[in-house]
């Protein structure tokens, strides 16, 4: 059967998606996989997905994860946070992205957590916080998303 995005996402978190569930997004992403995240929360135009990091695979030059993992992660999870708002025949691409670090990270585990601030027709507006277990603030993400529709989401 064919669900709306949102719909399929909520099943595919809750482990309750049937054989004939589908949706019109690839889940997990390939990007996901190559990484190592999952998503592990999911709401309207709201999700959270985690990850270990591990500086064996993740670190920069100077032994700390590298910044594009953190943005990586909070751009998957704005992107399945605005995916749970499209309807059908509509795709989404980001305008910008913008990350301020507040602090290094090695071997943890981290938590992107997207939501909206704005919902706009065609741009929306997101923020995500990176943390890590204990809470404590790793970066801070904001993105526009702008929604696609027709024609323009055509092959997306």
């Amino acid at each position: 059967m064919k669900l709306k995005v949102g719909e399929w996402l909520v099943k595919y978190v809750n482990k309750t998606l049937g054989e004939g569930d589908e949706t019109t997004i690839v889940y997990p992403p390939p990007i996901a996989k190559t990484l190592g995240f999952d998503l592990v929360e999911i709401g309207q135009a709201a999700a959270t997905i985690e990850m270990q990091l591990d500086p064996a695979a993740h670190a920069n030059p100077m032994g700390t994860i590298h910044g594009g993992v953190l943005c990586d992660i909070a751009d998957a999870a704005i992107g399945t946070a605005h995916a749970t708002t499209l309807q059908e025949n509509e795709s989404f691409t980001s305008v910008d992205l913008r990350i301020n670090f507040f602090r290094p990270l090695w071997k943890e585990r981290v938590r992107a957590t997207a939501k909206a601030v704005q919902l706009g027709k065609t741009i929306s507006y997101y923020t995500c916080d990176v943390t890590r277990p204990d809470g404590k603030l790793v970066a801070t993400v904001t993105s526009s998303v702008m929604t696609l529709r027709g024609d323009k989401s055509a092959g997306r």
